[in-house]
């Protein structure tokens, strides 16, 4: 039985027919005609006019943008023009308030209300007014029920089809909605998606996770993931054709109905791809779960919210059919659940080769699908990759001149340039970021599958295994590499790139990486603990000797990542150990204040107590700051203490260069005869060869590492911000996420209910078929005047996206016993790090660890640590980059041969 309770529309005839199929409201047709809600909606604005002249109202607060100032700003009228804004989207701004010069009156007149509804207007902000459009009109129609469960297609209008290229078959015509009642383990053996409806090969599924992020990140994700559909059509691709699109099923899902953002909702049924009216709450007393909408939308909404449309003259590749699955679940469960949907009822039925894994806000380039894929392809045994991620840096790097925005950027690349590669050559990389990586269906499946969902269920008391899963994808991948039955690997690929929204505010980056940091050391942990499992792997021999290397170095760096604040301090301490008296300086190894060592001579010795005493208690203030405090309610406190960090951070690099060049001067006046006497001053100069060394293999690695992957730009636009804000993110970020491991919350959401749906409650006809009588979307003119208002409102939103301001408010709930589990955690943390500041920093220890007038000996120990940890980096990287080189020859030979 279909599914489908309407006839297919019926063909445009008369003098519709004649008219050239354009789009009226395209940003690419000359003076566009307002569509037909419009003309009643100015209509029916004239006529109130008529009948309520002159209301009053009070001028918005600072006045309307751009407006003259009047000589009395008092008199409202909601329907003089709006000025024309500075943007190509300018004649599809919506009507906003002028204020004009008349008397005023106290109080303001309420305005009458009509009988059947209010007239309120929508509230205004700074120039931009929400764009209101008709409602959904709804009609009475008996549904027939497909397998007892309420399946109903429904055609779209016909001012979307006649811009299309495909028009026949239901999957352009039809918006098909399934209301489902189960849970995902479920779904496979109750409903049918279309693409197995229609006995088609998945080779990709995508699946693009969201919560309440807007229509421009939306659109921002979504262009990006259709243009990587039609490059994979466009011919270019080996092993891929034009109708190639039928192997690709891109899947949605918004984590609650209760917070999903209308105007991202908008976007979709510009796409064709949701449409109001059409959720239920339940079908015979059972609750709907999730929400399907099926649809291969021929629409590209890019960035800027320009719909751009098969026919349009002025996009800039071919726009291929996608075949979009948008699930929007009832209740909010977090991403995991999102993922859970994905795989256990999309991809159980559809069986794909790869599963590829994006957020919303990120934008894949449009080659990376297809590099990802070939990963694949190339080596039968990996069972997961990712690409390079890189910070949105906006037109001309304008972002970078955020210091908070340049860090990351330099983060993200020394990541992919250094550890990535690392990892890659390895085999197997820590995490597979779930903002942008792929995974083989079939490697997933079993055990890595099941523990990565246990992340979604709650832990107890098991505080440690809670924030374990605030990182799952690392647990993921710690599975797949660790099967007893196969030989996974998982690599890198430098050739799939993407760029993602990174926090602008040092508060939001705060509260990122509290999540991050503590799932990424927990998670770490585990795998240390579990490397056992290495031997009984279905590695070969050589491969499991490979990554008990791999599981060594993790192991120092994870050490090294527990005693970073302690570290850090006597790094600082060190550079600025500076004494009175020479019997002082034999007690704590330090320099003495005189003439030519000390830059602050004669006050060497009180600057630096001073710098230290400042040093020490910014730490102490940062600590009481973050016990149960949010960072958006302090981050005053907080840009104020990370620029004290960072003006410490300029005293050490300072003393860094000041000793380098004290030694170079000593070494010039001994009267040197050669390279031989250099290389012997170097030998004997402890302290000069140990911070040369460090320095040269630590910064000097970085540039030319990147120049390696012909990518430095970095090294040169954020690299001196980066030194600026290390003290900062490692007394600030690291102690905020140790001070509120007990918050195993992701931070950045909040659940409010949901409005209420109509039920479907079903009957029995006289043929026995199961029947629902329910209210659908009108079609016709109804419907083509709700896509019209639909795509009026995205050119309504395109024009002002300048004016809108977005209010995002977060709650968080604590438990008592994971705050006792953070005091531990936070003592036991402080205590070690300060036992290891007390142990090299006091006189007497260091008498006994040292002679007179030799260097710290941890200090030797950081600096060498810090020079071959950077040398294996970028030995690894290298070794990857000639295997890349290698892959892209090959690649590039096939290409030329096709």
């Amino acid at each position: 039985m279909s599914d489908n309770p309407y006839p297919p529309p019926p063909p445009l005839s008369g003098a519709a027919a004649q008219q050239p199929k354009q789009r009226s409201n395209s940003p690419y047709v000359a003076n566009a005609s307002a569509n037909p809600y419009q003309q009643q909606q100015q209509q029916q604005q004239q006529q109130q006019q008529q009948q309520q002249p002159g209301q009053q109202y009070p001028p918005p607060p600072g006045g309307f943008p751009g407006a003259p100032p009047p000589a009395n700003p008092y008199q409202y009228q909601p329907l003089s023009p709006a000025p024309a804004p500075s943007s190509q989207y300018a004649q599809y701004a919506q009507p906003q308030p002028q204020y004009i010069n008349q008397q005023p009156a106290y109080p303001p007149q309420q305005q009458q209300q009509p009988q059947g509804g209010s007239t309120s207007q929508p509230q205004r902000v700074q120039g931009y007014a929400p764009f209101v459009r008709k409602a959904t009109k709804m009609v009475k129609k008996e549904v027939v029920l497909t397998d007892g469960q309420f399946i109903v297609s429904i055609p779209l209008s016909k001012k979307y089809l006649e811009h299309c290229k495909y028009k026949d078959g239901e999957e352009f015509t039809h918006l098909r909605y399934t209301a489902a009642t189960t849970d995902p383990n479920d779904f496979t053996s109750t409903y049918t998606l279309r693409p197995k409806k229609y006995g088609r090969r998945t080779r990709i599924a995508v699946v693009c996770t969201m919560y309440n992020e807007d229509d421009v990140l939306f659109s921002k994700s979504m262009s990006a993931v259709m243009d990587n559909i039609a490059y994979l059509c466009s011919g270019n691709c080996l092993g891929w054709g034009p109708d190639s699109w039928k192997e690709i099923v891109v899947v949605i899902v918004s984590d609650g109905r209760a917070k999903v953002n209308q105007k991202t909702l908008d976007v979709l049924s510009v796409m064709g791809c949701y449409m109001d009216g059409l959720p239920r709450a339940s079908v015979n007393g059972q609750p709907v779960t999730g929400h399907f909408f099926e649809f291969s939308t021929q629409v590209r909404v890019d960035k800027n919210l320009v719909a751009r449309f098969a026919d349009d003259p002025a996009k800039h590749q071919n726009i291929v059919p996608v075949q979009t699955l948008f699930l929007l679940k009832e209740k909010n469960a977090k991403k995991i659940n999102s993922h859970r949907w994905f795989f256990s009822s999309v991809c159980e039925q559809l069986d794909p080769e790869i599963c590829i894994l994006i957020d919303i806000g990120t934008k894949p380039t449009k080659e990376s699908f297809y590099h990802l894929y070939r990963a694949f392809e190339r080596n039968e045994h990996v069972a997961g990759a990712c690409g390079e991620i890189a910070a949105e840096l906006g037109p001309y790097w304008k972002n970078l001149i955020n210091p908070v925005v340049a860090v990351q950027n330099f983060e993200y690349k020394m990541s992919n340039i250094l550890d990535k590669p690392l990892e890659s050559v390895f085999g197997y990389i820590s995490v597979l970021p779930g903002a942008f990586s792929a995974y083989r269906w079939k490697a997933l499946q079993g055990r890595p599958l099941e523990c990565y969902f246990k992340g979604e269920k709650p832990h107890g008391t098991n505080v440690s295994e809670a924030n374990m899963y605030l990182a799952e994808d690392r647990i993921l991948c710690f599975e797949l590499v660790m099967r007893s039955d196969s030989q996974n690997v998982l690599k890198y690929v430098k050739s799939a790139k993407a760029e993602t929204d990174v926090p602008s505010e040092l508060h939001d980056l705060i509260k990122q990486r509290r999540r991050w940091l503590n799932g990424s050391f927990f998670a770490s942990v585990h795998a240390v603990m579990n490397s056992g499992r290495i031997w009984k792997s279905g590695h070969t021999q050589a491969r499991k000797w490979i990554l008990f290397l791999e599981t060594i170095y993790n192991s120092i760096n994870l050490l090294f990542a527990w005693f970073n604040i302690g570290n850090m301090y006597l790094s600082f301490y060190f550079l600025f150990n500076i004494a009175d008296s020479s019997d002082l300086a034999a007690c704590t190894g330090g320099v003495v204040d005189v003439k030519g060592n000390d830059p602050f001579y004669p006050y060497g010795g009180s600057v630096s107590g001073v710098l230290r005493s400042i040093y020490l208690g910014s730490v102490l203030a940062m600590v009481i700051a973050s016990m149960g405090n949010r960072p958006e309610a302090a981050k005053r406190m907080y840009i104020g203490f990370a620029c004290i960090f960072a003006i410490l951070m300029g005293f050490m690099l300072f003393m860094g260069i000041w000793t380098i060049k004290v030694s170079i001067q000593v070494y010039i006046d001994s009267q040197p005869n050669g390279l031989f006497d250099f290389v012997k001053y170097v030998a004997t100069n402890s302290s000069f060869r140990d911070l040369v060394v460090s320095t040269l293999s630590t910064y000097a690695l970085y540039l030319i590492s990147s120049l390696m992957f012909l990518d430095p730009w970095h090294v040169f636009t954020c690299m001196l911000q980066y030194l600026f804000m290390i003290p900062a993110f490692c007394n600030i970020l690291m102690v905020y996420a140790f001070c509120n491991i007990h918050d195993v919350s992701w931070g950045t959401k909040g659940i409010t209910e949901a409005s209420n749906l109509p039920a479907v409650t079903t009957s029995t006809n006289a043929a026995g078929e199961k029947i629902a009588t329910v209210d659908l979307p009108e079609q016709n003119q109804d419907a083509d005047e709700y896509y019209a208002g639909v795509l009026h409102k995205l050119d309504h939103e395109a024009a002002h996206l300048r004016d809108r301001k977005e209010d995002n408010t977060i709650k968080t709930d604590d438990d008592d016993f994971f705050k006792q589990f953070r005091t531990n955690t936070v003592l036991l943390w402080f205590f070690s790090n300060f036992l290891l500041v007390f142990i090299f920093t006091n006189g007497w220890i260091l008498n006994k660890l040292t002679k007179p007038g030799q260097v710290n000996p941890y200090l030797s120990f950081l600096l060498w640590s810090v020079a071959v940890l950077s040398f294996i980096r970028f030995s690894m990287s290298t070794v990857y980059m000639v295997g890349w080189l290698k892959e892209w020859a090959t690649d590039s030979h096939k290409r030329s041969v096709v």
